[in-house]
């Protein structure tokens, strides 16, 4: 009787420091989501940051491309407002539309060498490029965060603890149309 008694409890400490550890690894796991969340946050508004001053620099050069600078500070001001969004297939396409914007901007600059040779054009081009590149790295990391949480919530036998404990599946950050996937070009 003892002997069943004590094979009983044993077996309910292993369940439950089983079940403690994997909910623990889950909430690791969906706070890595969230910092990487975080990390292209700071991305994207050390992006909205430049997009004023770019602007400003080309307005004085480009009388004829009213339409294209309204683009992009329109898509600007979309992305940014919907930053405080909690969908993250929004954000990833105002992000998308955004980054179109800047590449049609950044094409049509190619029509403009003296805007080309201005310094302070040329050192806000390469913080953007800097800053594009970052942004893709983060994009990376969250995606990568996020299929490593989506794998332990889905999967045997940590999905049992995950849908006892209310884990939900994050999103990707995906670019589902084809331009936007196109990043914006640079040329030196």
């Amino acid at each position: 009787m003892w002997i069943a008694l004590i094979v009983i409890l044993a077996l309910v400490l292993v369940l439950g420091l089983w079940f403690a550890g994997a909910y623990n690894g889950l909430v690791g796991l969906r706070n890595q989501v969230k910092n990487a969340w975080a990390q292209i946050d700071v991305q994207l508004k050390r992006r909205y940051d430049l997009i004023p001053n770019l602007i400003e620099t080309v307005k004085g050069y480009m009388t004829h491309e009213r339409q294209t600078l309204e683009s992009v500070t329109n898509a600007r001001n979309l992305a940014q407002q919907l930053s405080t969004s909690t969908s993250v297939e929004a954000r990833a396409k105002a992000e998308g539309e955004l980054s179109s914007a800047l590449s049609r901007l950044l094409a049509v600059v190619e029509n403009y060498p003296n805007l080309k040779a201005n310094q302070n054009f040329l050192a806000l081009q390469e913080e953007l490029t800097s800053t594009e590149n970052k942004i893709s790295f983060a994009r990376q990391f969250y995606n990568d965060s996020v299929m490593k949480y989506n794998n332990q919530t889905q999967m045997f036998p940590s999905n049992i603890v995950a849908g006892m404990a209310n884990f939900k599946a994050s999103e990707f950050f995906e670019i589902k149309v084809e331009e936007e996937r196109q990043a914006p070009k640079v040329k030196f």
